[in-house]
């Protein structure tokens, strides 16, 4: 993975484009998370149903924060505390932003914010968000490698970035929507980060 991998993969979603990309935990599809063209087409390549969610990747914290307004202050510390990671956090999302991410409930976001360093590390100065979901066909493994894409996927795309092998591990989905006023969260996926960990960090969080 170099810088220019990098910059053209920002090229491929600012036209709209559909890409296979390397994350860190699996191999993902992504587009802009608001170009409805490319948005079906993702979940169309994965036949995936669009009633069912996807999530929103940004590649720096900061971005991610600052297109989140409606954030309360308890809910913004916990995300420091807990990204970047492999983690998928479920956000509250009062003002549907990202909209087509949310599937059936637009009122909930899912949040990826990714740990990149070492060969993935050029992916960290994308400053364009996407729209992501494994690069799996529905209900198929999670590729850990590019030769475990679906060849059709990877035929179906516009853009093929080989990161080599991945840790194959999904992110662990956990759910802060009731954070902001109860202070509760749960696991709603188990994957790459351990919940222990998370109670950790988010009880120093406070």
């Amino acid at each position: 993975m170099t810088a220019e991998d990098a910059q053209t993969f920002a090229r491929c979603m600012r036209v709209h484009g559909v890409a296979v990309f390397p994350a860190d935990t699996v191999y993902g599809l992504a587009c802009e998370p608001n170009a409805p063209e490319a948005v079906e087409r993702l979940y169309r390549l994965k036949g995936r149903s669009r009633g069912k969610p996807a999530a929103v990747m940004f590649f720096d914290r900061e971005l991610a924060l600052a297109a989140l307004p409606e954030l309360g202050e308890r809910t913004r510390a916990a995300l420091l505390a807990l990204l970047p990671d492999a983690l998928t956090v479920l956000l509250p999302n009062p003002a549907a932003r990202f909209a087509l991410a949310g599937g059936s409930d637009p009122t909930t976001l899912g949040l990826r914010v990714p740990k990149l360093s070492g060969d993935l590390g050029p992916l960290a100065d994308v400053r364009w968000p996407v729209l992501q979901s494994s690069a799996n066909r529905a209900g198929g493994p999670d590729p850990r490698r590019i030769e475990d894409v679906p060849e059709e996927l990877r035929r179906g795309v516009d853009l093929v970035l080989d990161g080599g092998e991945l840790p194959g591990t999904p992110s662990t989905v956990i759910d802060l929507r009731d954070y902001e006023e109860r202070g509760t969260w749960s696991v709603i996926r188990d994957g790459a980060v351990p919940a222990a960990e998370l109670a950790r960090r988010l009880d120093q969080a406070g």
